[in-house]
């Protein structure tokens, strides 16, 4: 199987790292083919470089780790190439306060997973994850207390629970279904369970994840 990651800043070089480093054949896009290249290299792991448009034709898994209207933006321009596909969404919509507190920016009662989701044609598999937590902290592998670190997901597929497990797995992490799209804005960065599930700076296990999530 092949995983596109789409974006190589923070979110995306965690991603495509640990994929890679867990045995998935990984391919990366950036803004431009050049950026991708580089990114490629200085990565190593076997990660090969491409257009967007050339690593979502190659992948089974697509990453949108991109900005929120980016991945509007892209979805819109190649959602075709996205049929048979799993699509995993990390992004979220949000602005920054003048104190520094990030404020949700989606339409009333509506995720930014909703949103993306409605974006995507028939016949693709769409998975809110790994956007739950920092990318520094997706960087880490065990909690403070020396366990696997737990990363929540929403979807209603079953094609792309099974995909996004097995890609948690590969990285090195616990993953736990929150539930499906519907609850995908509790996990989002402005969303509940972040104020009052801890979410907020804090790495869980797959027993607090659970218990979270029940």
């Amino acid at each position: 199987m092949t995983t596109a990651v789409i974006g190589t800043g923070r979110i995306g070089t965690q991603v495509a790292t640990r994929l890679a480093k867990g045995g998935e054949k990984v391919l990366v896009a950036a803004s431009n083919l050049e950026s991708a290249q580089k990114s490629a290299e200085e990565f190593g792991l076997g990660i090969e470089a491409g257009t967007v448009a050339d690593v979502i034709k190659a992948a089974d898994t697509v990453v949108f780790a991109t900005m929120f209207p980016t991945t509007q933006e892209l979805i819109k321009e190649l959602g075709s190439a996205l049929v048979g596909k799993v699509v995993v969404d990390p992004s979220n919509n949000f602005t920054i306060s003048e104190e520094g507190k990030f404020l949700n920016a989606n339409p009333e009662g509506v995720s930014a997973g909703q949103q993306i989701k409605a974006l995507l044609p028939e016949g693709a598999y769409y998975v809110k994850a790994f956007g739950t937590m920092s990318a520094a902290s997706l960087g880490l592998e065990t909690t403070e207390q020396g366990d696997k670190v737990a990363q929540l997901f929403a979807t209603d597929d079953s094609e792309a629970e099974t995909r996004i497990v097995e890609l948690m797995t590969a990285g090195g992490w616990e993953p736990v279904k929150a539930g499906g799209v519907d609850i995908a804005h509790k996990i989002e960065m402005t969303g509940d369970w972040h104020d009052v599930g801890g979410l907020n700076g804090r790495l869980l296990n797959r027993q607090q994840a659970e218990e979270l999530v029940a």
